[in-house]
């Protein structure tokens, strides 16, 4: 059973009258019979016929702890009149935060970052630029000024968009530089919980990334072998170390003219750290292996000889 309405115009006044109906099968066909004719109700009559009828169909009485009827409450919405302001995106920065949790960066960047006299928490600051990075891997510019907006992270973590500008993300980026170890082994060690990751290969490689400028503040700046063909601007090189699934472990920056050969020294150093296992296997390119394995050979000899 249920409601149905008809509405009638008398004495220039708009008079809605309710009847309770039910559905019935004569032959092939299902037509509507009238069970009772209530005439005018208002809101609490319309929730008290709706139980009347639940109770002549035999249909359970679903008890609440507060019973106000408020589910079977309606208001009436002229849809042409409805229109959409400021929408934000919940779902995937909702994860993304979800992720930052589970991972303990949120705790672990809490102790790294311990709060100052900064208006807004370093801490909070990274959450965003993790969340970002997952989500819209973009500039810091374009993060304060468009994506931050246009996502639900100043409800979800209690930060207005006026807070969050590039010169705030930068300077996060600067506290978490300091820390880059700690980080990068407390990803590793969560990498190998969460997903039984051992470290027995590790894969490594070397690019570079080149500048619009003189770059004269950055002392790793320099000419050198381009990938991008751009032997005209200064670059830098980054040396990533990944497991054989591909996950990040860890990385190093260079100075732009440094041979991949020189790097080889400082990522064997570094991947103790980043592997926790002393017997990984890594694998690089065949020059960079013997050209290296030439320069930390001669470097073992030299030391060895000084100290003699």
């Amino acid at each position: 059973m249920y409601l149905r309405h008809t509405i009638r115009k008398k004495d220039g006044k708009v008079h809605r009258y309710w009847c309770l109906v039910r559905s019935i099968r004569v032959g092939r066909r299902v037509i509507q019979q009238t069970v009772a004719h209530l005439g005018e109700l208002d809101e609490h009559g319309r929730v008290e016929a709706r139980a009347l009828a639940r109770r002549l169909i035999g249909a359970p009485e679903q008890t609440q702890l507060f019973d106000d009827d408020s589910e079977h409450m309606t208001v009436p919405v002229r849809l042409k009149g409805i229109r959409i302001e400021r929408s934000r995106r919940f779902g995937d920065v909702y994860l993304a935060l979800a992720l930052w949790r589970g991972t303990g960066l949120a705790e672990l960047c809490e102790r790294l970052l311990p709060a100052g006299k900064e208006r807004v928490s370093w801490a909070k600051m990274a959450a965003v630029l993790v969340a970002a990075r997952l989500c819209e891997p973009s500039s810091e510019l374009h993060i304060a000024e468009d994506w931050y907006r246009r996502t639900a992270l100043s409800d979800l973590l209690q930060l207005e968009d006026d807070q969050v500008n590039k010169d705030r993300l930068y300077r996060a980026l600067d506290h978490l530089i300091l820390h880059k170890e700690a980080l990068e082994a407390h990803l590793s060690r969560r990498c190998g919980e969460l997903f039984a990751v051992e470290n027995e290969v590790l894969l490594y490689d070397v690019t570079s990334t080149y500048f619009e400028g003189q770059a004269e503040a950055n002392p790793l700046a320099r000419r050198g072998y381009s990938r991008d063909h751009r032997p005209d601007c200064k670059q830098v090189c980054i040396a990533l170390v990944v497991t054989f699934d591909g996950f990040p472990l860890g990385y190093e920056v260079f100075a732009g003219n440094t041979h991949d050969s020189r790097t080889l020294q400082t990522i064997v150093a570094a991947m103790a750290c980043w592997a926790a296992c002393g017997s990984a296997i890594a694998a690089w390119p065949a020059p960079t292996i013997w050209r290296g394995y030439e320069a930390l050979a001669a470097a073992t000899s030299l030391a060895r000889r000084s100290r003699s």
